[in-house]
This record gives structure tokens, C-alpha cells and sequence, in this order.
């Protein structure tokens, strides 16, 4: 069976969980944990992500932490990379460290931010290997508990914000709710561990909505070239290619480069040959793609324009269509040359998110489907 695609997208908020291969351990001595953690430092100032909370076991590593505009799969490949090099160096070995894929649970930071922080922290209690969470080293614990001198690798501010405005005060009562431990059970986050997301009802909504769009982009790749978005562009703004290429501090004409620019990274396009095709740097082109939100409906009317002037023969085209069963809908997918899938069809537990992927071969005319259900329960603490 295919792998699921990772959701990913600037602002996720992820519970990642890391276990060595074949429950091997990863870190041998105090040097392997410093290491592991230094590596973890280098990589947030070369990629800016925020990191909330860690925990080192010896045979597993729990992380929690928001990404912003590089990848997930970037920033957990290269720390564990870096790692592995590192350990078959010192040890005189080779092969696989970690087990197959890291795990990554995509969850709503403002309803599990405090309970997944918690969960972690106590790791070491549940496994016995401390009485109490402040005898265990090698965890983010400490930088809430008390103030440290580690500086930029645990983004405590925001969530001590959250117990109190006042520091002092805030790590007080932070102590507290680590003090409960009864609170947070082992059976209550693991129920969650072999999916992909932890929300509620809305929150896993919205990240449907996203992963549909990234899906849609996905298969519409490149479908029109680039001087074929420049005329949509102007069909609906009125803005020509060539006043998009001069040099014009005009609010319209900004505006007219922005979409060429989120339109084209829509359809596949890199941010160099966006940059190179309108006469401007890659970097004014990054700063476009930041103003997707405000300019949504421009750029929803200009891909309109797109299908209704340009009809790409070469490419399939997909409809969504709704499949009910036990009261329930899901979505599916239609294509010329597919049927309907069927509505009697049965899935256990509620499907609150389905990973789709249509794939191409090299006719046209052969299109292969793979409608994989995902299914999902919520925590409760």
C-alpha cells in the first residue's frame, strides 16, 4: 500500500515521534543526547521553526513543533541524517538508525498545546525510569519549570503566556499542572498515534479543506504556461504582462504581480522561473506568495479564467462527488473514464480525512486512482 502524504503547510503544529530501528538504542551516553540536541539547535536557526517541547529516550525521541515556511520532511530528514552520521561514526557501525519513517501527527495547537506538552514531559515517569519529571535530564522540562540559560531552543514564552503574564508566576503554575500526572493518561494520546491529525470537528475540516487544494495543485501542475496566466491576469485586472515587468511602484500593478506570481506557484512553478518571467528577484516573488490569504478571491477568478480561456485537452479533469453511507458523507472522486464509486460502500469509525492521489500515466487517456480512508478519534484528557 502507498504511503499516505504528509500534511504539511506553513503554521502545522506537529507531535513528532522518532524510535530507533528495531527498538535499538539511539543514544549510547551523555555526548550522543548533547549531540542530538545541538543538531536540533542548528537546525531551527537555519529553518526557523518553533520548538515547544522534546524528550530524549534512549530508543525514542518526542518533539513538538510548528513549521514555518520549510517543510516538515526537510527539517526531520536532515536532523536525522546528521544524526545517524554522527552515531555510525563513533560507534563503528552502519546501516539504518532510526525505524522507516518518523512519525508526525499534525494537531490543533490551541486545543493540545499544553496537554501534549504535559504528555511529553512525563514520558520518563510512565517508563519508570524517574519518580518525578524533574529528576530526568534530557527533556524540555526545565526551561519551563525554572529560568535557564539555555537561550533559543524552547519556545517557552508563548506558552507560559498562557498560564500568566508574569514569569515567575507562569512557571509556578506550570509546575502545578506538571504536578497533576494522573491527568494525562497513556491510553488517552495513544489512541491517536497511528493517524495523522488530533482536533476537533472544525479544525480537521479546515486541514481537509488544505490538503484538497495541495491534492488539486498536485494534479494540475503546470497545466498552462506561464504567458497564459499573464493573460488571465489581464482579463480579469486589466493589467498587462508588460506593465507587470516595469519598474512601477502602482498598487494595482503590485497586486497584478502578486497573483501572477501565487497563480504560477499554484500550477507548479518554481519561485526562480516566476522571477525570471516577470524581469523581478526570487525574493520579491516569496514575499508574493505571503499575501495568498488577502488575495484569495483574485486568484480563485483568475484560475476560473484560466479553464473558461485556456481548456487544457492534455489533462484530466476532476470533480468531486459525494459518497454517502451510514448517514454519512466522504468525499470521492470522479473522472471521465471512472465510475461513480459505489454508495453502499462501508467504512468502520467516522472518515474525517482521506488522502487522495490521482496519478497519469503516460497516455492521457490512463488514469490510476487511490482513495485511501483515513480515520480518526479525538483525545480527550
Amino acid at each position: 500500500m502507498a504511503r499516505k502524504p504528509r500534511i504539511e503547510f506553513e503554521g502545522a503544529f506537529y507531535h513528532v515521534i522518532v524510535r530507533g530501528n528495531q527498538r535499538q538504542k539511539i543514544f549510547k551516553g551523555k555526548q550522543d543526547y548533547l549531540k542530538y540536541l545541538q543538531i536540533i539547535i542548528n537546525y531551527k536557526a537555519s529553518y526557523h521553526y518553533y520548538l515547544y517541547s522534546y524528550v530524549l529516550m534512549s530508543n525514542h525521541i518526542h518533539l513538538l513543533l510548528e513549521i514555518r515556511d520549510t517543510p516538515l520532511s526537510k527539517i526531520m530528514q536532515g536532523i536525522n541524517q546528521r544524526y545517524t552520521m554522527y552515531f555510525n561514526r563513533k560507534y563503528k557501525t552502519v546501516g539504518h538508525l532510526f525505524q522507516g519513517r518518523y512519525k508526525a501527527i499534525l494537531c490543533d495547537r490551541d486545543a493540545y498545546l499544553l496537554s501534549l506538552i504535559k504528555y511529553i514531559h512525563l514520558n520518563p515517569v510512565r517508563a519508570k525510569i524517574v519518580e518525578n519529571i524533574s529528576q530526568y535530564q534530557w527533556s524540555s522540562h526545565h526551561e519551563y519549570a525554572k529560568k535557564t540559560k539555555k537561550k533559543g531552543m524552547i519556545d517557552v514564552d508563548q506558552v507560559l503566556m498562557m498560564f500568566s503574564e508574569d514569569k515567575i508566576s507562569a512557571r509556578k503554575l506550570y509546575r502545578a499542572y506538571m504536578g497533576d500526572e494522573v491527568s494525562i493518561k497513556k491510553e488517552n494520546i495513544y489512541r491517536t498515534v497511528d493517524h495523522r491529525i488530533l482536533g476537533e470537528e472544525q479544525f480537521v475540516e479546515d486541514v481537509m479543506e488544505r490538503q484538497d487544494v495541495k491534492l488539486s495543485q498536485e494534479r494540475r501542475a503546470r497545466e498552462y504556461s506561464m504567458a497564459e496566466i499573464a493573460k488571465a491576469v489581464e482579463k480579469v485586472m486589466g493589467i498587462k504582462l508588460k506593465q507587470i515587468r516595469q519598474k512601477s511602484k502602482s498598487r494595482e500593478i503590485s497586486r497584478g504581480r502578486q497573483i501572477i506570481s501565487i497563480v504560477a506557484n499554484e500550477y507548479g512553478y518554481k519561485g526562480k522561473e516566476v522571477a525570471k518571467f516577470i524581469h523581478k528577484d526570487a525574493a520579491m516573488i516569496t514575499r508574493h506568495l505571503k499575501e495568498k490569504g488577502r488575495l484569495r478571491e483574485e486568484v480563485k477568478r483568475v484560475i476560473e479564467m484560466l479553464k473558461k480561456e485556456q481548456p487544457n485537452i492534455n489533462s484530466q479533469v476532476w470533480s468531486l462527488s459525494l459518497v454517502s453511507f451510514s448517514g454519512l458523507t466522504s468525499p470521492g472522486l470522479t473522472s471521465p473514464g471512472l465510475s461513480k464509486p459505489s454508495s453502499s460502500s462501508m467504512f468502520s469509525d467516522l472518515i474525517w480525512e482521506s488522502g487522495v492521489s490521482g496519478k497519469k500515466s503516460r497516455s492521457s487517456e490512463s488514469v490510476s486512482l487511490i482513495f485511501q480512508p483515513f480515520f480518526f478519534k479525538p483525545l480527550r484528557s
